[in-house]
């Protein structure tokens, strides 16, 4: 099938080069019309000679644009694919109101792309008008994948990754509407007014009664890959996450069975990450997603696409650098939900327990948006308990100690007889898993809601647990808890009792077909036989030797940061960086701006320096330890990274002291009204936040990075979204923040308000540090000039001025060229050689604003 598309080139195309790695990458960026006044920005990635290659499609997630998927795009194109990157309507420069996967919206918009892919002369084609092409996503991107190919039979293989089969079960399980998710699902989205009418009523609708109706949950269902589900007939590899209340592993199996019943391979991979946090495993998933395209697209039968099922395992922290343990388990089918079940009796009376007036206080378990990197859910997985039942508010029913160690692979079921004094109930199932301590820890952080209609009656239930992986050691119990209350859905409001029995045990799936990959020998045991002895002993010295961590320099213990030779390369690479060679220095009291187009490795310094991932090589002391993973000197950092999700339904202050709790320090270290005194929010500390303005929700996020006054404050982009007066409060809380002899590292875009707010900049590009001084300084350096002209320059004469002896780079501007002199450059002997080339010179002078410094730094290449 073929769809017309029309297309108007965006003035900003560009070539983005791949440092230290030929062929560059050749990236084109357009603004593509789809119809009824919508436009798509776009950018197209090639790289190598000419010749036709098979193309991706990758789409982001919920809340991106096009501008998170450069990095994998350029990979992919490097591997022999043309990639298509947009920003879907709604999101980044991309009109139009977001339609969740609309198939008259953004589906048919896929189709459309697909249709400009199979007029490019790089792109490999099957037949005409049908371009040879996959698609990758994760979260609304993997939705958006499964919905093409379900649509549009020229989509030939899927990669889809922590998404959702059937949105009105993600956001309604069993009837119950998921609040808290749904809540930061439409701020996320910028406001109900950002979404299609009908989207935004039904939300208000569904909020506002606490109940989701039949057309709610015929409209997201209309909507959903299952609505198709018979018709997706390509390869599918599945990634879901374990750490994921928004969607857990239900979904990916729903997608699996229904597909493979179509008859087409699908592998399904669950990483040890997911929407609650935790670790994505980035780097391995998007090398099985490279191999699947290469089997499935190229036609590569030797391609490693992985086992038909695997499932990420956690083994406890390393104590070297503080990372949890890691191992693969797999099998070479996938054993669904309920494989090999074994029975676990229950003991336990009838309870009655109560919903109480207004369902507060709730239960809690898992925290959207409060998880961060690390994910309270990891902690569970690391045998930590994070969760809440009051008293009075569940049943409980629980098993003997195990006589051997269980590993539970799938979703537990049970079956309850459920009374309840009004029509209804709504209840929340979980099973604990109970040390000999007592101490319960709830796997992933995951329960079950479900309706129980005509419950006055008394009912049969049958309760599906959420799916996990997860070992019950020897000696612990199983305990089964129905609540009647979860911090993360809406409960009734009216009082009621509930009386629960047990019918039957609990019924455990085990999967005994995965096994468990064997942790690997280091290497000194094969080199043993060969080396002898003394060597062996000098490489395990030698390895005893790296793992301990550097001690404290005491000559930079009052410095806030050091940054000496920092290198990272990209997943896989011997010779392509991220990050190279980067060293600067960052004293107390500055505001240090960290600039840089994208792609210079801002984010990943960022991340490295707040210990999340592991440079290759160099090093970073803040207070002069050496950071690590897990390193104790990181309590002195507080970050806002990727934004905050906050609890609509809790006021400001409520929500900063759940976080607080939630790190386990000791509430006098918070020091929560000084935070909030710099962040100035005043009285509306007190309302709920989903009242807030985006600029009260953005210095919201920054109080709950200031918690605890680290002396040390990271902010990525914090002025996003805010109108000019919020940039401008934002700028007054970072500068009363540094005045306290703080420190401030702040990555920003937008160049005027940097130089009204910094005092200090890194320049970077490509990795490499390009520049670092005082604001004042760079600015107003004196080898760069501003050259006005009476009319433009055309690009052969700028050519020629940029190959002039003395000049390092030149820059077009509206008014003329951006010159940087070299070190042997002056003023004089430029302006006569411009009168040389007949350059129609009107002024030259020094220039003043930080943007042409910037541009002039990194030669035009943002």
């Amino acid at each position: 099938m073929t769809h017309g598309s029309s297309t108007a080139p965006h003035a900003g195309a560009a070539t983005a080069a791949a440092s230290d790695d030929p062929p560059p990458v050749r990236r084109t960026d357009r603004i593509m019309s789809v119809g009824d006044g919508v436009r798509l920005d776009t950018s197209y990635f090639t790289a190598g000679p000419a010749g036709r290659r098979p193309a991706v499609l990758l789409a982001h997630g919920f809340g991106g644009s096009k501008a998170d998927l450069r990095e994998q795009a350029e990979s992919l194109a490097r591997d022999g694919y043309a990639v298509l990157t947009w920003s879907a309507r709604g999101f980044g420069r991309s009109t139009g109101r977001i339609g969740l996967n609309d198939p008259e919206g953004e589906v048919a918009d896929v189709s459309r792309l697909i249709d400009w892919l199979a007029e490019q002369p790089q792109v490999r084609l099957d037949g005409a008008g049908d371009p040879r092409v996959g698609m990758a996503g994760a979260s609304y991107g993997g939705a958006v994948a499964l919905l093409a190919a379900g649509h549009d039979d020229r989509v030939d293989a899927i990669a889809p990754a922590v998404t959702y089969w059937n949105l009105a079960d993600a956001l309604f399980p069993n009837g119950v509407f998921k609040k808290l998710w749904a809540g930061i699902f439409v701020n996320t989205g910028g406001g109900c007014d950002r979404f299609e009418d009908a989207l935004c009523r039904m939300y208000q609708r569904v909020a506002e009664s606490g109940v989701p109706d039949q057309a709610a949950v015929k409209l997201l269902g209309e909507r959903s890959p299952q609505a198709v589900g018979d018709r997706i007939r390509v390869p599918t590899l599945l990634t879901q996450g374990q750490t994921d209340s928004l969607f857990p592993l239900g979904q990916a199996d729903a997608a699996a069975r229904a597909i493979r019943a179509n008859g087409a391979p699908v592998d399904v991979d669950w990483i040890a990450g997911g929407h609650d946090g935790g670790d994505m495993e980035t780097d391995r998933v998007r090398a099985r997603v490279h191999s699947w395209f290469d089997r499935y697209l190229k036609d590569d039968d030797g391609a490693a696409t992985g086992p038909a099922f695997r499932v990420t395992r956690t083994g406890g922290v390393d104590s070297t650098d503080g990372r949890a343990q890691l191992r693969g388990a797999s099998a070479d089918r996938y054993p669904g939900l309920g494989g090999g079940p074994e029975s676990v009796p229950l003991a336990g009376r009838e309870q009655r327990f109560a919903n109480p007036a207004g369902a507060n206080p709730p239960a809690v378990s898992a925290l959207p948006g409060i998880g961060g990197s690390g994910g309270l859910a990891q902690l569970s997985s690391l045998g930590v308990g994070v969760s809440l039942d009051f008293p009075g508010q569940y049943a409980a029913f629980q098993s003997a100690p195990l006589s051997e160690d269980l590993r539970v692979t799938g979703s537990p079921t049970a079956t309850v007889r459920v009374r309840s004094t009004s029509d209804d109930a709504v209840l929340f199932a979980k099973v604990y898993d109970v040390g000999p301590g007592g101490a319960p820890v709830l796997p992933a952080q995951l329960v079950t809601p479900v309706r129980v209609e005509g419950a006055k009656a008394g009912k049969d239930v049958t309760l599906t647990l959420p799916a996990i992986d997860h070992e019950v050691q020897k000696g612990h119990r199983l305990r089964l808890v129905i609540a009647s209350t979860d911090l993360g859905y809406a409960s009734p409001a009216a009082p009621a009792t509930y009386t629960v029995s047990l019918t039957g045990g609990l019924a455990v799936p085990t999967a005994p077909g995965v096994t468990t990959a064997a942790a690997p020998l280091p290497a000194w045991v094969w080199w043993l036989p060969l080396a002898g002895l003394a060597a062996a002993l000098a490489l395990l010295l030698t390895g005893r030797r790296r793992t301990a961590p550097p001690t404290p320099d005491p000559a930079l213990a009052d410095v806030p940061l050091r940054i000496t030779g920092l290198t990272k390369r990209y997943a896989g690479a011997t010779d392509r960086y991220a990050v190279r060679e980067l060293s600067f220095r960052v004293e107390k009291g500055q505001v240090l701006g960290l600039l840089g187009p994208n792609g210079a490795g801002k984010t990943t310094t960022l991340r490295m320096l707040m210990g999340l991932i592991t440079p290759d090589d160099g090093e970073i002391r803040v207070f002069g330890h050496a950071i690590r993973p897990g390193a104790p000197v990181l309590s002195r950092v507080g970050a806002f990274v990727e934004g905050a999700g906050f609890l609509p339904h809790l006021s400001g202050r409520e929500n900063l002291e759940l976080y607080w709790r939630a790190t386990g320090r000791p509430p006098g270290n918070a020091h929560l009204d000084e935070a909030l005194e710099i962040a100035g929010l005043g009285d509306a500390l007190a309302r709920a936040v989903r009242t807030y303005s985006q600029g009260m929700r953005q210095r919201l996020a920054i109080a709950q990075a200031m918690l605890g006054l680290p002396d040390l404050l990271i902010l990525d982009e914090p002025t996003n979204g805010l109108d000019p007066p919020q940039i401008r409060e934002m700028r007054e809380v970072m500068i009363r923040y540094a005045a306290a002899g703080r420190t401030v590292i702040v990555s920003s875009h937008l160049l005027a308000e940097v130089e009204q707010s910094c005092t200090h900049l890194v320049v970077m590009d490509r990795g490499r540090l390009v520049q670092a001084g005082p604001v004042a300084e760079i600015i107003g350096s004196g080898d760069t000039l501003l050259v006005g002209t009476d009319v433009p320059v055309e690009e052969p004469v700028v050519e020629k001025v940029a190959a002039l002896p003395g000049v390092a780079s030149v820059v077009h501007t509206d008014d003329g060229l951006l010159v940087r002199l070299g070190t042997d450059g002056t003023a004089t002997r430029l302006v006569a050689e411009l009168v040389r080339l007949e350059v129609p010179v009107a002024s030259v002078g020094p220039h003043r604003r930080l943007e042409d410094a910037f541009l002039t730094l990194i030669g035009g290449s943002a």
